[in-house]
């Protein structure tokens, strides 16, 4: 899975905040569950249209590009 597949960035939903693709509900919003030390799962349950394969998949994305020591354009693989 692509970095493109999953999560969107248009100008014209929500101001190109990126969000996962095929919701309104932002990245940083798992990011900031994440931090704040809730689960995954708790971060799911208040956003029903995210699905576990992707946030798994964000947060695998992020692993990947941090230990490559780069940010991944949105049309890399992380596979």
């Amino acid at each position: 899975m692509t970095a493109n597949e999953l999560i969107n960035v248009d100008p014209e939903l929500m101001e190109g905040t990126p969000v996962f693709r095929g919701t309104r509900v932002p990245i940083q919003h798992l990011l900031d569950h994440l931090e704040n030390n809730a689960t995954i799962d708790e971060f799911l349950a208040g956003y029903p249209s995210v699905s576990k394969n992707q946030a798994v998949a964000f947060i695998h994305l992020m692993s990947q590009s941090v230990s490559a020591g780069k940010l991944l354009e949105l049309n890399e693989n992380f596979a």
